[in-house]
């Protein structure tokens, strides 16, 4: 059943995971904001060409936003796009709800033909839905040679969704992306961070939308990467930022749970609660989602 967020748009209800698909704030604020502005494709756009990769497409908020921002400055601009989703009844189901229907021409074209068929070319759109696990699909898109501009990173929480937020995971997710390119996902989960840099990634911060947790920005280099602040590079110091582990890229979400929290039980870093209430106790308070 289709939920309103806070900005006038819908979102669904994953009884899979026990979570939206979108924060209840906003789902295209939180697309815009936290994807698509983050990795700069409207400054990306006038060069012509430009490609994408949306890990866990779901709805389509956020690719549909971007392409929104790319044509908006360069109507010319070509795209090439992949999507990753488990489960392709939640495009379909967002097509059934005429969620389409809100985007600009030919968004609200591309996004039925992605939704029924797996593939949708325009003019200026050249674009594949991989539908499975996304540890298998996106180890053939890197077979395949494809590299992303930008990349969008939007599983459902690590603790619902471990697999695709571990550091064999991302390694993968390295290969895929451009030197010069930016990925960007919602999470500021101190186990995402690390596994991020344990990839190969830079890390910063993006602000926050309509809640208290900021967003995470990665890339090879650090230009362009608002740095973190004292309170989040003390959260790297503590048993949450232990990563998650998945070494066959094939465990189940509560093999790859229990491997973490056996790690953390004998790590001698600082419990996390610590590093919570000392932050509570200076008055700057605590993300929401900062200690999953």
């Amino acid at each position: 059943t289709p939920q309103p967020t806070g900005d006038g748009s819908w979102t669904f209800f994953s009884p899979e995971f026990g979570e939206l698909f979108h924060s209840h704030h906003g789902a295209k604020q939180e697309a815009k904001k936290k994807f698509v502005g983050p990795t700069r494709l409207a400054e990306r756009s006038p060069t012509g060409e430009v490609s994408l990769l949306d890990i866990c497409y779901g709805l389509g908020y956020n690719s549909a936003s971007a392409l929104e921002t790319l044509w908006s400055v360069n109507p010319q601009c070509q795209v090439s796009w992949v999507g990753l989703e488990l489960d392709k009844r939640v495009p379909e189901t967002a097509i059934a709800h005429q969620f389409h229907k809100n985007w600009p021409h030919p968004i609200n074209t591309i996004l039925p033909q992605l939704a029924s068929t797996g593939e949708a070319t325009t003019p200026q759109f050249t674009g594949t839905l991989h539908i499975g696990d996304a540890r298998q699909t996106l180890a053939s898109i890197i077979a395949q040679g494809f590299q992303a501009d930008a990349i969008f990173l939007d599983p459902f929480s690590p603790p619902t969704c471990p697999q695709l937020w571990t550091v064999e995971f991302l390694d993968l997710v390295a290969q895929a992306l451009k030197p010069e390119g930016y990925l960007a996902t919602y999470s500021c989960a101190a186990s995402v961070r690390t596994a991020l840099k344990l990839a190969g990634f830079q890390i910063g911060t993006t602000s926050p939308v309509g809640r208290k947790s900021p967003g995470t920005l990665a890339r090879f280099c650090s230009n362009d990467l608002m740095p973190l602040s004292e309170k989040e590079q003390e959260h790297l110091q503590t048993r949450a930022a232990i990563p998650y582990r998945d070494p066959t890229l094939a465990d189940t979400a509560e093999m790859i749970q229990q491997r973490r929290q056996q790690e953390q039980q004998t790590s001698i870093l600082e419990p996390s609660s610590h590093w919570k209430k000392r932050w509570n106790h200076s008055g700057r308070g605590i993300s929401e989602d900062a200690d999953k």
